[in-house]
């Protein structure tokens, strides 16, 4: 490493920024370092050694923590291609049921057209003959003992039949590893004692660990374990904050690679964007006390003298010091207003201090530390993006809406109503003054003028309420139905959004008020956001349980909505075995070579509530329309007189009785379970860890089936 000390000889001691200067010149920006203090020649060649040394580790510290987002970019990439193979999966699922129950309505048609002349010109064989395999069959239990005549079976056991039942026995236990793996993975912890702080699924307490772990690896690797080179720790905690600085941002920004890359909702991005934001303030606050711990207390007097001669009060004044400490306040102060008390309480000011707060650190930092500008500048150049580009002009409008005051007294229905525009068309206020410059780019409007996906949500926006709130976005779950794609028959779509408000504090309760002396608002929407990947599940799954406690309706009515549209499209025709008679089943499974099974998806709703009121959320006509569209819903007596039913027995059974839902051929594949649950904490925990019983066989006589379980809300 070349190092270059440009000096002027005269003064016999470093000025007060000597060092400092020196080694943040060095690890921030470049390997040339120019200093104008005409201090180092009357330095000794021990003490001018020992600072070159310091200053080379530096610049390995910037070295390895620059190779940090490297990392980083092949973890995406990795979880990148697990989501491409498991959406791949779930969408060729689901394209060859609708192929099977195409191929099943052309097999009633040749059912019909045969008749009985081809019935009585079929014969079928009957007898208890033992297959050739029967001995292989009964070592790996596919066969019933008793239904085998022993007396054809061969007295000594061969080789083939041995290697058979241990190649058996080590199947059975790398199933019965994965499946308790995949049952740990998917347990959900008690909260927290005494904070009473709700704790996520394990998987995603591990994956944060591990990423953890990884953070700790890049900041300890290479590190000088002596107290002479304890700046080199301090530095490098300052390196690790900046080198995580474009992944910060790029978790909080809405319209974002990751959430398609992974497959992860806003909502899910948005936990691993906490916690990288904790593990950030922590390593700041690390930084600033190594950085004070060394000064005055682990440096030498010599080395004290010559960086900080005047002392703390010359230390704490120096631009770069005061620079840092600013940053130090302002993400310290992001961290406190971000805890979940903080924002039930004055989710105002959380919103208004944020985007605030989160500015002033990037310009803070910039001044602070010179390499940290490209990491900076990346990080400023994703927030604006995020803010102005799409969020302005592509995802936000304005329209006017219906308010409406619900049968309970507290909750708002926010509706409107329009025909959705062709793709491309210039409409939706605001955001038509950006139409020129992002046609400039090739980029189209996708506000929700256009539609949006089930269980979506918006962030809500209205400024009649004041100069505040007109600065103020709220994010709320579209509770109406996804519009249906445009069919053959018609011309035009037309879209229903309804927003469900449930009155606290502030923004809803000013709302509340609001609509309770009017019945007409003009709003703001941005949106819509989220992620394809629960409807996906639940597209490839043979038996469909949904769950929703209170306002959770506004995720699973639409999910539910959206399957029974598919299944009304693709299957209408009747289940096999319903309108078939026994010998047209036989004929059938004879001429095709397949199994008699079930045509349709099982889709199970059930809907907890705490007032009867609260059931005017969802029309009653829509609900029993759904109904008769083949769902089975199950709307329990209200919690406030009844009680809490019992959830977790009937999602048991119903994943017990799944096995009648299974649409596979008989290939072996296992029925598959999509399992999604909206609601309050302590519901969404029961309904994980029921699943995880399930898929760890924990439930006894459980059904060998394949569970997956989604919940969808706001962090944690």
């Amino acid at each position: 490493m070349d190092v270059i000390v440009q000096k002027h000889c005269t003064p016999d001691r470093l000025s007060t920024s000597a060092l400092l200067s020196v080694a943040c010149q060095l690890s921030l920006s470049s390997t040339t370092i120019t200093t104008t203090d005409e201090r180092i020649p009357h330095l000794d060649p021990e003490k001018t050694k020992y600072i070159f040394q310091l200053l080379r580790a530096i610049y390995h510290a910037r070295f390895i923590a620059g190779c940090y987002n490297v990392a980083v970019l092949m973890v995406i990439l990795v979880i990148g291609v697990f989501h491409w193979r498991r959406t791949r999966k779930d969408r060729m699922r689901w394209r060859a049921r609708v192929s099977r129950i195409q191929a099943s309505r052309e097999r009633q048609e040749i059912v019909s057209s045969t008749g009985e002349s081809s019935s009585s010109g079929s014969s079928t064989i009957e007898g208890n003959t033992t297959p050739p395999d029967s001995t292989a069959k009964i070592v790996a239990g596919d066969v019933d003992p008793s239904a085998i005549d022993v007396e054809r079976l061969p007295l000594l056991p061969n080789k083939t039949r041995q290697k058979h039942q241990t190649t058996s026995r080590i199947r059975k236990c790398l199933t019965a590893f994965r499946r308790r793996l995949a049952s740990f993975l998917t347990y959900q912890p008690a909260p927290i004692p005494i904070i009473n702080r709700t704790l996520p699924q394990n998987s995603t307490s591990l994956f944060i660990t591990t990423f953890l772990l990884l953070n700790i690896f890049f900041l300890s690797y290479g590190l000088p374990l002596t107290l002479p080179f304890f700046f080199v720790f301090a530095t490098k905690c300052g390196l690790m904050f900046v080198v995580n600085l474009p992944l910060l941002y790029l978790l909080s920004a809405k319209n974002q690679p990751l959430r398609r890359i992974t497959g992860y909702s806003y909502e899910g991005l948005n936990i691993f964007h906490r916690r990288l934001g904790e593990w950030m303030c922590l390593l700041a606050v690390v930084h600033f006390t190594a950085m004070v711990l060394f000064q005055f207390y682990i440096a030498e007097d010599w080395l004290r003298q010559l960086t900080s001669p005047g002392g703390p009060k010359e230390y704490f004044s120096h631009p770069v010091i005061l620079y840092g400490l600013g940053a130090l306040v302002a993400y310290e102060t992001l961290f406190f207003t971000s805890l979940g008390s903080f924002r039930q309480r004055w989710y105002e000011i959380f919103l208004a201090s944020h985007v605030g707060l989160q500015i002033a650190g990037l310009v803070f930092v910039w001044f602070h530390f010179h390499t940290s500008r490209l990491y900076v500048g990346l990080s400023l150049v994703i927030f604006l993006v995020d803010r102005l580009v799409w969020r302005l002009g592509v995802k936000k409008t304005s329209m006017m809406v219906d308010l409406a005051v619900m049968e309970d007294g507290r909750t708002v229905m926010l509706s409107g109503d329009w025909d959705i525009p062709v793709e491309g068309s210039d409409i939706g206020g605001p955001s038509r003054r950006w139409s020129w410059v992002l046609g400039l780019f090739g980029i189209r409007r996708k506000s929700v003028l256009y539609g949006w996906k089930p269980a979506d949500h918006v962030f809500l926006t209205v400024p009649v309420l004041g100069r505040s709130h007109a600065l103020q976005a709220h994010p709320f779950t579209i509770a109406s139905a996804a519009p249906q794609p445009l069919s053959e028959s018609d011309e035009t779509r037309h879209a229903w959004l309804s927003l469900l408000i449930r009155a606290q504090d502030g923004f809803t309760e000013e709302l509340l008020r609001y609509a309770q002396a009017h019945s007409r608002v003009e709003v703001r929407l941005d949106g819509p956001y989220g992620s394809s990947h629960t409807l996906d599940m639940l597209r490839a799954s043979d038996c469909v349980i949904l769950v929703a406690g209170g306002s959770g309706i506004a995720v699973t009515f639409p999910l539910a909505w959206a399957l029974l549209s598919d299944r009304a499209k693709t299957s209408r025709v009747t289940d096999v075995g319903e309108d078939y008679t026994q010998e047209e089943d036989k004929l059938n499974t004879r001429h095709m070579g397949m199994k008699k099974r079930r045509s349709k998806q099982c889709i199970h709703l059930i809907w907890l509530t705490h007032s009867r009121s609260h059931r005017s959320w969802i029309p009653q006509d829509r609900l029993d329309e759904m109904v008769e569209m083949g769902l089975d819903l199950v709307v329990p007596e209200p919690t406030e007189g009844a009680g809490r039913p019992d959830v977790a027995g009937l999602v048991e059974g119903w994943i017990r009785d799944s096995s009648s839902c299974a649409l596979e051929e008989s290939d072996g594949e296992r029925p598959a379970v999509g399992v999604v649950c909206s609601g309050p904490d302590g519901l969404n925990r029961l309904v994980r860890n029921v699943c995880a019983d399930v898929i760890g066989g924990g439930l006894g006589d459980a059904p060998n089936v394949d569970v997956k379980v989604a919940v969808e809300k706001f962090g944690w």
